[in-house]
């Protein structure tokens, strides 16, 4: 393996996320060796890197290459991910009386979802560190871009969703070769399902935060958001959150960019609202002091499979992002998302996933609440494309 000193990444250290004890990002890591919890890459941020040497590379995620984890290019498992349009949404702003409403379209990601991003990171660090095989529980869209990368990268895939999954991922899946396990329950059930599968250890479970680097992927949302709108960033970003490493990730970098001097020193950063379905949001539950945290949380099937992760464990991390932004965290009904892909669809032409439905209607519910001010530039994530949801959705529009 490549050393860092010798490498273009300025990564230097895994850091626990709980505690900060340091882990070697130069060995395969997972949670952390001491408190169990997910490692947070850390990079030396205190030289400088100008702006301007993004000017000439491609259009992908690996444009920020310093600032992500892979030692050596040659590990690369790509499929041009990232560098996924922001849409201005005049229509919808029109209707509304909005200043300013755009919406980040991940579903125009290879694989059809923001899912792309991480699981490009994470199959390009298995492949660093010599791994032949990865296994991940997912609610759809996260077991199809692992097994997309995986056949990029000639590696065993093994993918354990629920059964109640649209056809369209369990299908996908099985193109890329990967061996699909279907059971009755939610995304920690199929947790409980790889551990057993995975028993002797012989796969590197990729599951959300439980290794460093899908995290690092999806950060790239963040860096992207600042460098399209010429290194301004929106008033409120809303965000679907389920396992929640892409709100996670879009406040590091933020939090990066301010390091580096990338964002003025005197711009104010977004206020990020965690959108989850009614039907499983054990962040809201918390956030609003209905439980402790999330380690019993019970949920049950939604038509946004993303939203259907009842026990996240970053879930702190999700706090901590929502308390620095002063954010919120609110939950959207089944109704409410159908409501919203209609209105997406016929007012902007755009068919987004249940997910991006959601956030459309949290913007909604703030607005009439008053949290939200019309005034505001209002940024939309939709993390996949809604072609993959039929089987959810199909025959539930209204005329």
């Amino acid at each position: 393996m490549e050393t860092i000193t010798s490498s273009i990444s300025r990564i230097t250290t895994l850091a626990c996320s709980n505690c900060g004890k340091a882990h070697s990002p130069l060995e395969l890591q997972t949670l952390s060796g001491c408190c169990a919890l997910p490692l947070s890459a850390k990079y030396s941020l205190t030289e400088p890197i100008s702006k301007e040497v993004l000017q000439n590379r491609a259009g992908t995620m690996w444009r920020y290459r310093e600032l992500l984890p892979l030692l050596s290019d040659k590990n690369m498992v790509s499929l041009g991910e990232g560098y996924t349009p922001i849409l201005t949404l005049a229509n919808l702003a029109a209707k509304y009386n909005l200043n300013s409403l755009q919406l980040k379209d991940e579903g125009q990601n290879p694989t059809g979802s923001f899912k792309a991003r991480g699981l490009s990171m994470a199959i390009s660090k298995a492949k660093e560190f010599g791994v032949e095989g990865c296994i991940i529980p997912t609610a759809g869209n996260a077991g199809v871009a692992m097994a997309s990368y995986c056949a990029k990268a000639n590696m065993r895939a093994v993918v354990v969703m629920p059964r109640h999954t649209p056809k369209a991922f369990r299908e996908e899946c099985y193109w890329y070769g990967a061996e699909v396990h279907l059971l009755d329950g939610l995304i920690n059930d199929c947790a409980a399902k790889a551990k057993e599968l995975n028993a002797e250890g012989q796969l590197l479970d990729v599951s959300t935060l439980k290794e460093p680097y899908r995290l690092e992927g999806k950060k790239t949302m963040g860096f992207e958001i600042a460098e399209q709108l010429n290194w301004n960033l929106p008033d409120v970003i809303l965000y679907p959150a389920g396992g929640g490493t892409g709100l996670i990730g879009i406040w590091k970098a933020f939090r990066e960019m301010q390091q580096l001097g990338w964002l003025p020193a005197s711009i104010k950063l977004p206020r990020m609202v965690a959108v989850q379905a009614s039907n499983c949001q054990p962040l809201v539950a918390t956030y609003t002091g209905q439980q402790a945290n999330a380690q019993q949380y019970n949920g049950q099937p939604t038509i946004a499979n993303g939203l259907a992760v009842p026990r996240p464990i970053g879930e702190q991390m999700m706090l901590q992002v929502l308390h620095e932004s002063q954010g919120t965290a609110i939950g959207i009904t089944e109704e409410e998302m159908i409501t919203g892909l209609q209105e997406l669809g016929r007012v902007e032409g755009l068919f987004v996933a249940p997910e991006g439905a959601a956030v459309w209607m949290a913007a909604r519910k703030l607005l009439a609440s008053d949290w939200l001010s019309e005034t505001e530039h209002i940024l939309l994530l939709n993390t996949g494309s809604g072609q993959k949801y039929m089987d959810n959705i199909e025959g539930k529009y209204k005329s």
